[in-house]
C-alpha cells in the first residue's frame, strides 16, 4: 500500500482547532482500529460494528462553512476535495441523472412527490420534474443553493439541514440521497428524519461508497473516495443495512450495477493517475492528441459504490436512536 500523501492547497486547509474526535456513529463504541492517517485525519474501523469513519472531523455547522464553499464546487484540487468544475460538467451530470431517474422509476413508477437531500444545483430534480414529478430539494451549501433555486424556484429548494427542514411528516413518496449520506455527521439522525418525512408506502433510494469493494481493497489509501474533510463515513452493505434497520427501514435492493457516472475523457485520464499510477504515466503522452480530437463522455462504473433501495417498515421508537458523539 502506498504511503504517498498529498498536501491540499492552502485555500483548502482546515483549522485543526475545529476538529473533534468522535466515537462510532452507528453503534456508539469507542473500540476502533486505525487503518491509516492523512494529515490531522485518521481513518478508523469500529471493532464492534465494522463501520469505517473519519476522526477527528468537523461539526455539521463547521463543515458547511469550512468545506462546502465556492471552492468546493470548483476546486483547485478535486482529488483532495470537491469537484473540478461541478457546474461546467452540467451536461454530464444531467446524463447521469437521467440514468438515475430510470432506476428510480423501477422502484417508484408513478410520479409523486420527491425530495432530493443534498440536491446541489438541482440537476436530478430537473430531470424528475420533466418526468412529471412534484420536486423539492434540500441543500446546505450557500455556494450552490442559488443555482438550484434559479433552476427550480425558491419555493422548491430550501437551504439548511434535514433537522429543522420545513417539510411535513408523511409528505413524500420518494426521498433520494445521491452520494450524500457519507457527508452527514449524524447519519442515523438524518435517516430517522427521512423516515418521518416518507409516506408509509414511500421509497428511499441512496447511493454511497462501498469500502469493501474490490477497488477499495486494491487501492487501499489511494482509493479516490478517501476525501478526509468531506467523506466522514465509508459504508459497506452490512453497515448501511444496519443504519437503515436501526432507523426503521427494510432494505429491498443493494447493488452496484447502476452506480456508474458519466465523465469526460480528461477526467478519466486524470483519475487513472490516482487509481493506477503506472497506467496514468503510460497514458500521459496520449493526453494531448486524444483531447485534440474531442473530450467525449464516457460511462464509467468502478463498482465501488452501491445503490440502496429501502422502504419504511413501521414506527420507530425514539429510544432506538443513539446520540453519537461529535456529530
Amino acid at each position: 500500500m502506498s504511503s504517498t500523501t498529498h498536501k491540499a492547497p492552502e485555500e483548502l486547509a482546515i483549522d485543526s482547532a475545529l476538529l473533534r474526535e468522535t466515537d462510532c456513529s452507528l453503534c456508539g463504541s469507542r473500540e476502533r482500529r486505525l487503518e491509516f492517517r492523512q494529515g490531522p485525519f485518521g481513518i478508523y474501523t469500529c471493532r464492534d460494528c465494522s463501520l469505517t469513519y473519519t476522526s477527528p472531523r468537523l461539526s455539521q455547522t463547521d463543515l458547511v462553512r469550512e468545506v462546502y464553499g465556492s471552492n468546493y464546487w470548483r476546486s483547485p484540487a478535486a482529488r483532495e476535495r470537491g469537484y473540478t468544475d461541478y457546474l461546467g460538467d452540467g451536461d454530464l451530470m444531467l446524463r447521469t441523472c437521467k440514468r438515475r431517474a430510470r432506476l428510480v422509476e423501477e422502484h417508484s413508477p408513478a410520479p409523486g412527490r420527491v425530495l432530493d437531500v443534498g440536491c446541489a444545483a438541482g440537476f436530478f430534480l430537473e430531470v424528475m420534474a420533466n418526468r412529471g414529478w412534484d420536486v423539492f430539494g434540500l441543500e446546505p451549501s450557500q455556494a450552490i443553493l442559488p443555482r438550484a433555486q434559479e433552476r427550480l424556484g425558491a419555493a422548491r429548494v430550501h437551504g439548511g439541514f434535514l433537522k429543522g427542514s420545513p417539510f411535513a411528516p408523511d409528505s413524500f413518496d420518494l426521498i433520494t440521497l445521491w452520494d450524500v449520506l457519507e457527508h452527514i455527521p449524524d447519519p442515523l439522525g438524518a435517516l430517522h428524519r427521512i423516515h418521518t418525512l416518507l409516506r408509509p408506502d414511500g421509497v428511499l433510494i441512496l447511493e454511497t461508497q462501498n469500502v469493501r469493494s474490490l477497488m477499495a481493497s486494491v487501492l487501499g489509501r489511494r482509493w479516490h473516495h478517501y476525501k478526509f474533510a468531506e467523506h466522514l463515513f465509508h459504508f459497506h452493505p452490512g453497515t448501511v443495512r444496519q443504519a437503515l434497520e436501526q432507523t426503521g427501514f427494510r432494505v429491498h435492493h443493494n447493488h452496484g450495477r447502476q452506480a456508474g457516472k458519466y465523465v469526460d475523457l480528461s477526467f478519466a485520464l486524470e483519475r487513472s493517475k490516482r487509481v493506477m499510477p503506472p497506467l496514468g504515466w503510460l497514458l500521459s503522452p496520449l493526453r494531448a492528441p486524444l483531447l485534440a480530437i474531442g473530450n467525449p463522455a464516457l460511462y464509467v462504473n468502478l463498482y465501488d459504490e452501491m445503490i440502496v433501495v429501502a422502504r419504511p417498515q413501521g414506527e420507530l421508537p425514539l429510544d432506538l436512536i443513539p446520540q453519537p458523539a461529535g456529530a
